[in-house]
């Protein structure tokens, strides 16, 4: 089989060297792959013409027209029996192409997912939360049952061709951070497409989210995204859509949440970066915690302080 990898990009003329690097080493020789830089803001079309040995296909947009677009337009030029999603922050292992084929090499439908290893600076936040979340992630993840899998679909995952035509390509409803990937994931699930876990696909991720600040807005342009989410597939569909208010800590981020505006929390995860070289780890923890899960809420829910 031969395969495709599609690669969104803005900004990424500091993020491209590395994974044409890593792409220029890959154990399978038959792909190619189509990036779409959306905007080049930075000249990251210059940086990706010194790779010209590469079999890449470059689509570039005039402006920003978003990741669903520059997804889309991807996958529209993929011609590859595999398509392979792949973020331009990625450094993929050498058998990373062949394990995502490996995957789809019995012919059955199949949705592949190969989880991030974050890689991060060692910085106050990392030490804080950061690392200890990714963990928690990952053992969450590979704990799953079958039947919620879709909920990993992100930046590195693959179907076939047939499969992707099948699904219909991402949905242009989300026009701004998140979701879009889980949205294909729960139309993979809603088609009886079983969603695996492939080690052997697992990439080194330069993460962007390196502060509380950057970790709740994300958070919080990702509720919003959710929101989205719940209103097309059914209220409730993405998991618990409040805070319970059982215990003290969640009447806490509900309290929070309820009067937190983009810009609050932008203030908010500022003032927590500034604490947590000083504060006790676990004290940190919690802090950036109660930050990001009030985020996350306030972005769902809606403040009325925009």
């Amino acid at each position: 089989m031969r395969a495709t990898l599609v690669i969104p990009s803005r900004g990424g003329r500091e993020r491209l060297p590395r994974l044409m690097q890593a792409l220029s080493s890959q154990s399978h020789a038959d792909w190619d792959a189509v990036v779409v830089l959306d905007g080049d803001i930075d000249g990251s079309r210059a940086v990706l013409e010194e790779f010209d040995e590469l079999p890449l296909t470059l689509i570039e947009f005039p402006d920003n027209r978003g990741r669903v677009a520059a997804l889309n337009a991807g996958f529209a030029a993929a011609t590859g029996d595999v398509l392979i999603r792949c973020d331009d922050d990625f450094e993929p292992g050498p058998g990373h192409v062949a394990a995502h084929l490996a995957a789809h090499a019995a012919g059955e439908p199949v949705g592949a997912v190969g989880l991030p290893l974050n890689i991060a600076p060692d910085n106050a936040y990392m030490r804080a939360y950061g690392s200890h979340a990714d963990r928690s992630f990952r053992n969450h993840a590979y704990g799953l049952p079958a039947d919620q899998r879709w909920r990993l679909w992100g930046g590195n995952v693959s179907v076939t061709r047939a499969t992707f035509d099948q699904v219909g390509g991402y949905d242009a409803t989300y026009q701004g951070y998140g979701w879009e990937d889980v949205d294909f994931g729960h139309r993979l699930h809603q088609l009886g497409v079983p969603i695996v876990l492939v080690s052997d696909a697992e990439v080194l991720h330069h993460m962007a989210s390196v502060t509380c600040e950057i970790r709740a807005l994300r958070g919080y342009d990702s509720g919003r995204a959710r929101r989205t989410f719940d209103t097309l597939h059914g209220a409730g569909t993405s998991g618990d859509t409040a805070p319970s208010m059982r215990s003290p800590w969640n009447v806490l981020v509900g309290a929070t949440a309820r009067v937190l505006s983009r810009s609050g929390v932008e203030r908010l995860g500022r003032a927590v970066d500034l604490a947590l070289p000083v504060l006790p780890r676990p004290i940190g923890r919690k802090a950036v915690a109660w930050v990001v899960e009030s985020a996350v809420w306030a972005g769902y829910l809606g403040s009325a302080h925009q």
